[in-house]
This record gives C-alpha cells, sequence and structure tokens, in this order.
C-alpha cells in the first residue's frame, strides 16, 4: 500500500474528504474544456478507483451515499409526476420500453452470435445491451430543463419500463446464482409482484388520506419538512429494495405520494442541492468501479455494439413513436436518452461470471461499452436539439403524414385559434404575464412544452398549444397572421446565450417565416440585450431587474 492509500485508509472521514476535492478539482477542470460535468466525475471516480490513485477504499461509505442521491434524485422526479399525465402517456412508454427491450435483445443476440460467442454468453451480452441508466438520464434532462417536456416524460416512462426488466432479470439471475431452480425463479418473480402491488395500494393510501394533513402539519416547520421528505424518500427506496422492485422504483413512488400536496415545490426547492451533493459519489464510484484491467481485448467487438447501442437504440425508439402518431422530433428527443447502457449491466454480468456462465472478457467486453456509450450519449443529450436539425430530413421516414397528437388540433380537427399574443412558457412568470394581458383585453394562446401545463391551460378555459420553443417547426404551426406580438417568457438557458440557445432559434424561425408583429423574448440580464436585439427582438424582458425596478419605484414613492 502506498504512502497515499495508507494515509486515506486511517480516516473515512479524510477518504471522503479526499474525494470531494478530487471530483471538484476534476469538475473544475472539465468546465475549462467544455466537457459535461458528468463525464468529469466519472473520470474522477476512475482515478480515485484502485487502479490508480486508491483513494476509493470505503466502499460501504460511498455506496450507502451514492443510494441516498439516488433515493433523493427519484423522489424529486417523482414530486413532479401528474397521474392523469401517467395514464395519458402510459401506452407509449410500454411500448416504447418493449419494444425497445426486444429490439435492442434480439438483434443484439444475433450481432454477439455473429462475433463469434456462444449462444448464452451472447444472451447474457445482448440482456446486458437493454438497460439505460435511469439516473445518468434524469440527471442530464433535469439540469438541461426538460424533465417536464414531452420527451423528457415519455423518456422516463420508458426508462421505468425498462427497470422493472432489469427488476426481473435480476431476480432470474439471482435464483440461478444461489443454485437454485425454476420453480424458486417463479416465486421470486411472484415476490416481486406481490410486493410491488402491495407498495403501489400503500402509497395509493397515503395519496388518498395521510400525504394532504400530514404536509400541513409539516409545512410549519420548513426544515422538519425537509428531514421529513429524505426519509419518506429513503425509506420507500429501502422498502422498494426489500420487496425486489430497487430502490429507485422506491424513491420515485415516494415522490409520487406526495406529487399532489401543495407543498411539494417547497420540498424540491430545499432538496435540489442536496440530491447535487449526494449524485456526485454515484458517479464517483460508479467510475471507481470499472475495471480497466479487463479492457483492450476486445475493442472491435465493444467498438460494433457501441454503436449498435447508440444507433439502432434512438431508431427504433423513433419508429416506435412514429407509429403511435408523434413527431420523428420528440421521437428522436427521447430515444437519445436510451443511446447507453447502464451500470445495472455490469451488475448483471458480473452475476453471470460468478455463476460461471459467462467468462471475465465478457465482462470487459460490457465494461468497454459502457465507457464509450455512457461518455458520447451524455454529449448526445446535451446537444440533442442540434442533432434533431441535422437528422430532421432522414428522420421523416418515421413520421406519419399527420402525427396527430402533437399537432395542436382539438377534438374537431381544429387547429389553435388565432390570438392578439402567443406566449410561449406557461410557467410562474409566463401565467402571470397572460393574465395580466387578457385583463387589458388581448387574446392570448399559450404554448408550453410541458403536456401537463398545457392541459391545466385548457381546463382553464383558455387556448394552449404544446410546442417546444426550439424547435424550428413550431412557427410554422402558430397562427401568426393575427399575432401583434410573439411573446418568449420561457426560463433563459443556464449558461448565457450559445448555438442552441431557444430564444435564437424561436427568433430565426420568426424571420424565416415572414413574421412581421413584434416579437418579446426574456434574459437573465442586461449583457444579453444587445446580442437579443440584433438577432430580431423588439423588446427584451428582464423578469428579475423589471420587478425589482417596479418594487423600488413604490417604495420610493411611499417613502
Amino acid at each position: 500500500m502506498s504512502a497515499m492509500q495508507g494515509l486515506i485508509a486511517a480516516s473515512a472521514f479524510t477518504e471522503i474528504a479526499a474525494l470531494l476535492a478530487l471530483a471538484a478539482a476534476v469538475g473544475f477542470a472539465a468546465l475549462l474544456l467544455r466537457q459535461p460535468l458528468v463525464v468529469g466525475l466519472i473520470a474522477a471516480g476512475i482515478l480515485a478507483g484502485p487502479q490508480a490513485l486508491g483513494i476509493a477504499q470505503s466502499d460501504a461509505h460511498i455506496t450507502l451515499l451514492a443510494e441516498l442521491g439516488i433515493a433523493v434524485l427519484l423522489f424529486l422526479v417523482g414530486l413532479k409526476l401528474d397521474l392523469g399525465l401517467v395514464r395519458s402517456l402510459g401506452a407509449v412508454a410500454l411500448a416504447t420500453g418493449l419494444g425497445q427491450v426486444a429490439f435492442t435483445a434480439g438483434i443484439g443476440f444475433l450481432i454477439c452470435l455473429a462475433l463469434g460467442m456462444d449462444a448464452l454468453t451472447a444472451l447474457y451480452v445482448a440482456v446486458a445491451l437493454t438497460f439505460s441508466s435511469t439516473i445518468i438520464i434524469v440527471k442530464l434532462l433535469s439540469d438541461k430543463r426538460e424533465i417536464d417536456s414531452l420527451h423528457g416524460r415519455i423518456a422516463l416512462g420508458f426508462l421505468i419500463v425498462q427497470d422493472i426488466v432489469v427488476v426481473l432479470a435480476m431476480v432470474v439471475v439471482s435464483a440461478l446464482a444461489a443454485g437454485q431452480g425454476q420453480a424458486t425463479a417463479l416465486a421470486g418473480l411472484a415476490r416481486v409482484v406481490l410486493g410491488g402491488g402491495l407498495m403501489l395500494l400503500g402509497v395509493g393510501l397515503v395519496i388518498r388520506f395521510v400525504a394532504g394533513p400530514l404536509t400541513a402539519r409539516l409545512a410549519r416547520a420548513p426544515e422538519l419538512l425537509a428531514g421529513f421528505a429524505i426519509g419518506w424518500a429513503a425509506l420507500l427506496a429501502a422498502l422498494g429494495d426489500a420487496v425486489g422492485l430497487g430502490k429507485e422504483l422506491g424513491g420515485l413512488l415516494a415522490g409520487v405520494s406526495l406529487a399532489s400536496t401543495p407543498v411539494r415545490e417547497a420540498i424540491a426547492a430545499r432538496l435540489s442541492s442536496l440530491r447535487d451533493f449526494l449524485l456526485l459519489f454515484f458517479f464517483v464510484a460508479l467510475g471507481a468501479r470499472l475495471d480497466l484491467g479487463l479492457l483492450g481485448e476486445q475493442a472491435g467487438a465493444a467498438l460494433l455494439l457501441s454503436l449498435f447501442v447508440l444507433v439502432g437504440n434512438p431508431l427504433i425508439v423513433v419508429a416506435i413513436m412514429g407509429a403511435m402518431g408523434y413527431r420523428r422530433r420528440t421521437g428522436l428527443l427521447a430515444g437519445l436518452t436510451v443511446a447507453q447502457i447502464s451500470e445495472f449491466s455490469l451488475v448483471f454480468m458480473a452475476m453471470g461470471v460468478a455463476l460461471g456462465h459467462v467468462a471475465e472478457g465478457a465482462l470487459g467486453l460490457v465494461t468497454m461499452v459502457g465507457l464509450v456509450t455512457i461518455a458520447l450519449s451524455t454529449y448526445m443529450i446535451l446537444h440533442s436539439h442540434r442533432l434533431a436539425e441535422w437528422l430532421d430530413r432522414p428522420l421523416r421516414l418515421f413520421e406519419r403524414a399527420h402525427p396527430w397528437r402533437e399537432t395542436g388540433a382539438d377534438g374537431a380537427g381544429k387547429g389553435p385559434p388565432p390570438a392578439d399574443v402567443v406566449l410561449i412558457g406557461l410557467g410562474r412568470y409566463g401565467g402571470a404575464l397572460a393574465r395580466r394581458l387578457r385583463a387589458r383585453g388581448l387574446s392570448v394562446l399559450g404554448v408550453d412544452f410541458d403536456p401537463e401545463a398545457v392541459r391545466a391551460w385548457r381546463q382553464a378555459g383558455h387556448p394552449a398549444l404544446y410546442g417546444d420553443a426550439s424547435d424550428p417547426e413550431l412557427v410554422a404551426a402558430l397562427p401568426l397572421g393575427a399575432a401583434r406580438w410573439v411573446v418568449s417568457a420561457a426560463p433563459p438557458p443556464p449558461g448565457g446565450l450559445s448555438h442552441e440557445d431557444h430564444r435564437l432559434a424561436l427568433l430565426d424561425a420568426l424571420r424565416a417565416q415572414g413574421y412581421r408583429g413584434r416579437v418579446a423574448v426574456t434574459a437573465q440580464g442586461r449583457g444579453e440585450i444587445a446580442a437579443l436585439r440584433a438577432r430580431g427582438a423588439d423588446l427584451v424582458l428582464l423578469p428579475f431587474s423589471d420587478a425589482a425596478d417596479r418594487a423600488a419605484e413604490a417604495l420610493a414613492e411611499g417613502a
């Protein structure tokens, strides 16, 4: 053991401190190199692993923090799930999830056979290729503020379907690992189904009778509310793991149980920073567990299978969603989330090695596929809108002549009505702006990429249309002839202006469409005003600065 390893081993606290320092340093280097933070944190884990600096030795401590981060992450996702929306998207999530698993497993099995693997090894590798990392995908979509979009919600739905398939596969392999037979495997599956059903029943009872009154009392002590939320997420994650559903689904159900309460936004705001801190350990642990010694012998096979996952998985999702009436762009944005394999793929292969079903080389092959696909798919998801623009023409093959689920037509087949103002973004700022415009006698057509926001707007009796401001085809679907203003009230993207900025895409699309009215967009600060006006904005809104100015004026007048 080196001097550094001996020093670290002396104290778990020292080890965690060293991991945090290393993660911060590598993350900062990734930031300077304009690389995704997820890739930087996984690289930090590889450096901290036993094959490099050897810092990560207290596996139990790191794993505990990582699993708590997973529970909090999925809990926060569950907080935003509307049960009505889950029901409406359940069919596409189920069809896409099962279709992608069947496609990847079937075609992957044939590819593995063609590469010279025996049938059992080919089956193991093919099944491992079907799993996608829910944790990585949800984190990336959350960072891009797309977890509430239509493609984000559909992706979350079929990732849940995948997680259930993972659970069932693990149950079967675990039964085999224990040296037990088919009857025990079937009993294990029955236990998972029964346990899952009881958890769903319990969550339903909590939603109906407990969640509202309990959170109303807890809301009087905000610190206690946050502590309760963490404890509830961890409890249901542990319960889900105990019954065989897994910590991910348990944490998700914990969030769903509180999603209908009025304090969900307060809980989400308090736990978001804790989530990011704890997930750091997940990515570091993932990198530390990668056995680099198994790599290199099967580079050709690994690259072929990686290409299959990176290209084949998104395409099958696009095809299935296109057949169900979704646009090719939505299908691609959702499909890119399955262009990688999961950390559970490595666990699944390790179980096969322990059983003697597959050799160490197969685990090394899947490890290399994991490294390649996780790294590249991270970039693909982060730049998904540009990829959708580049691939728009080739993907027309997968879209129906009338993608009726997203055309904005109502039950009578009519498109969105004309309006004085087309308002894109129905969040708190956009919603307040719409109410004030209507109070002044102007008609407003609301547009949002969150299907739940669109549905709520329509239920309130106002015209609304699903649409993404970064989608070039959105403008063509808008009734611009009568519109005096097009207003983008959607939050500006973090990091300032960039090539994929939805505001720039909207301004360019309106100019290309020949729109002659006026355009207003929001900005984070005054430094963006000149660039946005040069691109075609007539008015740049500064929500926070404008509100502060009005408040200062009111205070000064009353002084």
